[in-house]
C-alpha cells in the first residue's frame, strides 16, 4: 500500500500540473511575424482594482497583526448560496474585478494564447486509451473520444477481443454541469455493480452512486459528503465508506447495505483526532477490508475479514507518536513497511494472529542512502519502490532467489509500478518516464528480465526526443546541502551563454518528491527556447526521509533557500542570465514563490504562483479550515510561541514589504477545498497597496473550480495557456501581428 498522506497529497498536486500527453505544432509554424517585448507594461495605466481595507486586529500569544482584508473571507454557505447576501456579492465583484483586470493587461496576448492552447491540443492524440489491465476476468480501460473532455470507462470479458462494456460516459454525465469529475470507482466481487463518487462543485466532496452493470440501471442508493471512494465487501451488498467533516477531514467509516437509505447506515469508525485522517480500501488478497487512520508522523490500521464484514474491526498495531507503518497482506502474514528504528523505512513481517510491533521481525534492514518507499507483492516475488540520490528505482526481489533492480538509461528518469491487480504472475506492469521520454508503460517478466513495451504515449506534430536534451545536476546551496536540479531544453535553441529564459519550478513540502517527468505542454516554452528545471529542494523526500525533515517546521526556511541558491546557480552556469530567470509552483509551492520574492525579489523576471498557500499564520491558527489540525506537524502549530514567531517570519502575506517586486501572475478557484481563494485574494491585494514597482501584478480566479483547476482536458490546457503566455511575453517571446 501507499503512504496514504503523501499520496493522497501528490494527487492533489498533481492536478494543479499540465501531464498531459501532447505533441507539437512547431512555432516556426505560427501565423505571427515579428517578436516584440512585453506589452503589459505598456497597459500599466489600466486601473487596477483597488480592494477596500477593514481592519481587523488578531491576536496571539501577545502579538497583534492588522489583516485589512480578512473581510474577503466567505463561508460555503455564502458562496453556493441561489441569493447572494451584500458581503458575498462585494467579494465575487472584487475577484471579478481581477479578472477584469487580467483580461484587460493580457489581451494583446489572446492570439498568442490561442495558438499556444491549440499547440498543446494538437500534441494530443485526441482519440486515446490506456493499456487494459486485468482484474477478476475482465480487462478495463480508460479512453477518450476525439473533441470530447472527459473519459469513457469501461471493460471487456476474457479477452481484448470481446465487445466492449462501457461502464461510465463522464462525457454524458457531465453535460449539465461546470465542473464534473468522477472518482473512486470500484467494482463489486461478482462484476456486476460499479460505485463511484461524483463531484460537481470542485471542493473534492463526492456522492457516492451505485450502478448495474448488467442493466445499464442506477441503484438508488445515494451517499453524499464522502472522499468518493466505496469498498464492497465480498457479499457484494456491503459497502465501506468514509464521510468527511466541515473541515473536509475523511474523519469517519460508514457501512452501508445496498438498497437501504445512506440514513441507516452504521457507523464503524470515528476518528475523533482532528490531527489524524481516515479513509478505507481492500487489500490486493482481497481477504481483508482496511480502516486507515494517518498524520504527519503517525499511522494505524484496523482491519476485517471481508468476508465477514458485519464482524468487528481489529487493529493491527495501535498508534504512537512517531511510529509510521503500513501493511501489505500475503498468505497467513502481514508485511510491514516502517520507520520503526529506521529512518529510510524498512520491512517486516508478522503472523495475521499476533500484528502488534514486539512480533515484528526483520525482511529487508534499514539503509542511510536508500530511501524504501513502496512494495507490491506477487506470488513469487517482492517488488520494492525506492529512491536513491534523488531517482526512483525498483528492485525485484524474489522469495527464492537473487535479486535484481530494472535499469534505466536517461541521466533523470521516473519509474513507479502501475497497475498490478493479479497475484499469480510473473509479469510487473510499470511506468516510465523522463524530461525528453515521453510517458511509457512496461510489461516486465520478473524471470526473464525481458521487458515490453505496450505504449508509449504518442506526441504528435512532429516530436523527435532526440532533439532535446535532459540533464541532471547537483547544487551546493549555503549549507552544505547538494540539491539535485532536472534540467531539459532544445538542443537547437540553447546557447549555454545565460540568455535562454529559464523557468525553475519547485515544490518541497509534505515529503513528496518532485519527480523529472514529461510534460507535452511544456514543449511550447521549450521550443520557443526556455530551459525549464526542477530544483529538487529540501521538504521533499527525494534524497532520503532527512530531506524532507530539513525542510519542514524550524527548518522550513531551508526549502526557500535552496530554491533561491539554485536560482543563483542556474545563473552562474549560463542556464539564464540576470534578468531571464522565472519561477513557478503551486499549492505549498506558492507558498514557495511567496517566500521567495520577499526574501530576493529581484532575482525573477517574473513569478507564476497557482493556488499559493501564502497566508500560513492566519491558516494554521484557524482550526475550521480544511487540513490545518492534520498538518501541525507539517508547519507547526502557530499557538505555540516557537511555531508562531517561526511561522511568522517567512509567511508571505504577513511580510510584504514596501518595496519592489517582479511581474507576477496568481491563480486560484472560488471552490478550493485545500487553499482557500481568500489567500492568494488578500495577499494580491496587499501587495498592489505595498509594492514600490511599476510590474504587472495579474489575478486570475476560476469562479466555477477549485485546487485543481478546470475539470475538462482541454479545459485544464487553456489555463496552462495563458500561465504560459504571461511567461512568454515577459520574455520576449510572443510574436505580434504586424
Amino acid at each position: 500500500m501507499k503512504n496514504l498522506q503523501i499520496y493522497l497529497l501528490l494527487l492533489a498536486l498533481l492536478s494543479t500540473l499540465t501531464f498531459f500527453s501532447c505533441s507539437d505544432n512547431s512555432s516556426e509554424n505560427n501565423i505571427d511575424t515579428k517578436i516584440t517585448s512585453s506589452n503589459m507594461y505598456e497597459k500599466m495605466q489600466t486601473p487596477a482594482p483597488v480592494a477596500k481595507k477593514e481592519a481587523k486586529e488578531m491576536t496571539t500569544l501577545g502579538d497583534t497583526r492588522i489583516d485589512n482584508y480578512f473581510w474577503m473571507r466567505l463561508s460555503d454557505e455564502q458562496k453556493n448560496a441561489e441569493t447572494k447576501d451584500a458581503h458575498t456579492t462585494e467579494v465575487t465583484d472584487y475577484l471579478e474585478a481581477e479578472n477584469t483586470y487580467h483580461n484587460e493587461m493580457t489581451s494583446h496576448l489572446k492570439d498568442a494564447e490561442e495558438e499556444i492552447f491549440q499547440e498543446m491540443k494538437g500534441r494530443i492524440q485526441e482519440k486515446d486509451e490506456s493499456v487494459p489491465y486485468k482484474d477478476n476476468g475482465y480487462f478495463y480501460l480508460t479512453r477518450y473520444e476525439e473533441g470530447q473532455e472527459y473519459p469513457i470507462y469501461s471493460r471487456k470479458k476474457g479477452t481484448l477481443d470481446a465487445k466492449e462494456e462501457i461502464m461510465l460516459n463522464v462525457n454524458e454525465m457531465a453535460k449539465d454541469f461546470d465542473y464534473f469529475a468522477v472518482a473512486g470507482n470500484s467494482i463489486s466481487p461478482d462484476n456486476q455493480l460499479i460505485a463511484y463518487g461524483e463531484d460537481t462543485l470542485s471542493r473534492r466532496i463526492y456522492t457516492i452512486k451505485v450502478k448495474n452493470l448488467k442493466t445499464g440501471e442506477m441503484h438508488e442508493d445515494v451517499i453524499p459528503n464522502t472522499t468518493g471512494r466505496a469498498v464492497w465487501a465480498n457479499d457484494n451488498r456491503t459497502l465501506f465508506y468514509t464521510v468527511k467533516d466541515e473541515t473536509l477531514r475523511g474523519y469517519k467509516i460508514f457501512k452501508h447495505k445496498l438498497g437501504t437509505p445512506a440514513t441507516a447506515d452504521v457507523e464503524i469508525f470515528h476518528e475523533k483526532d482532528d490531527t489524524f485522517a481516515t479513509t478505507v480500501m481492500k487489500t490486493k488478497s482481497k481477504k481483508y477490508i482496511v480502516i486507515a487512520c494517518y498524520q504527519t508522523v503517525s499511522t494505524e490500521y484496523h482491519v476485517v475479514n471481508a468476508d465477514t464484514p458485519d464482524e468487528a474491526f481489529k487493529v493491527i498495531q495501535p498508534r504512537e507518536r512517531n511510529l509510521e507503518y503500513s501493511i501489505s497482506h500475503y498468505g497467513n502474514e502481514w508485511y510491514i513497511r516502517t520507520n520503526l528504528d529506521a529512518r529510510n523505512f524498512r520491512l517486516m513481517k508478522t503472523p495475521e494472529t499476533a500484528t502488534t510491533k514486539e512480533n515484528w521481525t526483520e525482511v529487508i534492514p534499514h539503509r542511510e542512502d536508500v530511501l524504501f518507499e513502496d512494495m507490491d507483492i506477487f506470488k513469487d516475488y517482492l517488488v520494492l519502490s525506492e529512491r536513491k540520490e534523488g531517482l526512483s528505482e525498483l528492485r525485484i526481489r524474489p522469495w527464492k532467489g537473487e535479486e535484481h533492480y530494472i535499469s534505466f538509461e536517461d541521466e533523470a528518469w521516473m519509474a513507479y509500478t502501475s497497475v498490478n491487480r493479479e497475484f499469480d504472475t510473473n509479469i510487473l506492469r510499470f511506468g516510465y518516464q523522463s524530461m525528453t521520454t515521453p510517458s511509457s508503460t512496461y510489461d516486465y517478466n520478473m524471470a526473464t528480465k525481458e521487458r515490453t513495451l505496450l505504449k508509449q504515449t504518442k506526441v504528435l506534430g512532429g516530436f523527435e526526443s532526440s532533439e532535446y536534451e535532459s540533464k541532471r545536476a547537483f547544487v551546493t546551496v549555503r549549507d552544505g546541502a547538494k540539491v539535485p536540479v532536472s534540467i531539459v531544453y532544445k538542443k537547437s535553441e540553447y546557447k549555454a551563454d545565460g540568455t535562454n529564459p529559464c523557468l525553475l519550478y519547485g515544490y518541497g513540502s509534505y515529503g513528496m518528491s518532485m519527480e523529472p517527468y514529461f510534460s507535452s505542454a511544456r514543449l511550447s516554452l521549450l521550443d520557443r527556447g526556455f530551459v525549464y528545471v526542477i530544483a529538487h529542494i529540501r521538504g521533499g523526500e527525494e534524497m532520503g526521509r532527512h530531506w524532507y525533515e530539513d525542510g519542514k517546521l524550524l527548518n522550513k526556511k531551508n526549502t526557500f533557500y535552496d530554491f533561491i541558491d539554485c536560482g543563483k546557480w542556474l545563473k552562474e552556469n549560463k542556464y539564464s542570465g540576470e534578468d531571464n530567470l522565472f519561477a513557478m509552483g503551486g499549492s505549498a509551492g506558492g507558498l514557495l514563490m511567496g517566500a521567495v520574492i520577499n526574501y530576493e525579489p529581484d532575482m525573477w523576471k517574473g513569478v507564476v504562483a497557482a493556488v499559493p498557500f501564502v497566508d500560513v499564520v492566519s491558516t494554521m491558527l484557524d482550526t475550521s479550515i480544511p487540513l490545518t489540525t492534520g498538518e501541525f506537524d507539517e508547519w507547526g502549530n502557530p499557538a505555540l510561541e516557537k511555531y508562531y514567531s517561526y511561522i511568522k517570519s517567512y509567511s508571505p502575506y504577513d511580510n510584504v514589504e514596501a518595496k519592489d517586486y517582479p511581474a507576477m501572475l496568481v491563480t486560484t478557484g472560488l471552490h478550493d477545498s485545500q487553499v482557500q481563494y481568500w489567500e492568494p485574494a488578500k495577499w494580491v491585494a496587499k501587495l498592489r497597496d505595498m509594492k514600490t514597482d511599476n510590474n504587472p501584478l495579474l489575478m486570475r480566479t476560476n469562479m466555477e473550480a477549485g485546487h485543481g483547476g478546470a475539470s475538462g482536458r482541454f479545459k485544464r490546457l487553456q489555463e496552462t495557456a495563458k500561465d504560459y503566455a504571461f511567461i512568454l511575453d515577459l520574455a520576449g517571446k510572443i510574436k505580434v501581428k504586424g
